[in-house]
């Protein structure tokens, strides 16, 4: 859905903010259910302003505005909007009038930890687009001892299947022999797994720390969500 624009079409409006199809918001706008700043309103083009005092039979519509949640994707969940065959990150949202919403970085259905989940094109551009360089910091668990040489390949940049360059240069730090943190200025189709692959070896398990300088809140389970603060907002 387009992000709602002010001023904007009181049909437009009122079908996004109680999520009703435009033709039942038609009809109900006709039976005069609709009143801006207490009137009562039957035309569906009127311009409807933010700061307007908009209610359906009664009920205030509120338009809530640009909105930045951080959830700990578990397991299991696809990054999208609507999916036939898995649960998605939405489904884990207990918020209102999430249709114009999208995912700021999208991880792999096995893939856990750090996803931004906002309605504000712009800034997750800002920090997810490669010509931004902004890293993106994983937990990564792999099948196989890593070496040095492996860890100066990842750091040059390596070769991955089908593609023409190498990938940018990577930030690796070695955690342990089957473990190391992976921060990495791009986002191509499963990256760190072609990565490691590159380098001979198998990712295990993976786990997203940090998107640029907002990294995973410490207190949130798997699962778990919360708004993101003003300050992280500005990182």
């Amino acid at each position: 859905m387009i992000p709602m624009k002010f001023p904007c079409r009181l049909d437009k409006f009122i079908s996004h903010i109680a999520e009703l199809p435009r033709s039942k918001t038609k009809a109900g706008i006709k039976r005069k259910y609709a009143t801006v700043n207490g009137e009562v309103i039957t035309s569906f083009d009127y311009s409807v302003n933010q700061d307007d005092d908009v209610r359906w039979q009664g009920e205030p519509l509120v338009f809530l505005g640009k909105r930045y949640y951080m959830l700990n994707k578990p397991a299991g969940y696809v990054c999208a909007n609507k999916d036939d065959l898995h649960p998605t990150v939405f489904d884990l949202l207990d918020e209102p009038n999430m249709s114009d919403f999208h995912v700021a970085g999208r991880l792999d259905i096995d893939t856990t930890g750090l996803v931004i989940i906002t309605n504000d094109g712009d800034w997750s551009h800002k920090i997810t687009a490669p010509k931004h360089s902004k890293f993106k910091t994983y937990l990564v668990e792999i099948q196989d001892a890593i070496d040095d040489e492996a860890i100066a390949a990842l750091e040059q940049g390596v070769q991955l299947h089908n593609e023409k360059e190498l990938t940018r240069p990577a930030i690796v730090e070695k955690l342990a022999s089957y473990s190391l943190r992976l921060s990495i200025c791009e986002g191509k189709y499963h990256q760190v797994k072609r990565m490691l692959a590159a380098v001979g070896n198998k990712v295990v398990e993976l786990h997203r720390e940090k998107i640029a300088d907002i990294t995973l809140d410490e207190n949130l389970a798997s699962g778990e969500y919360r708004a993101l603060t003003e300050a992280e907002l500005k990182l």
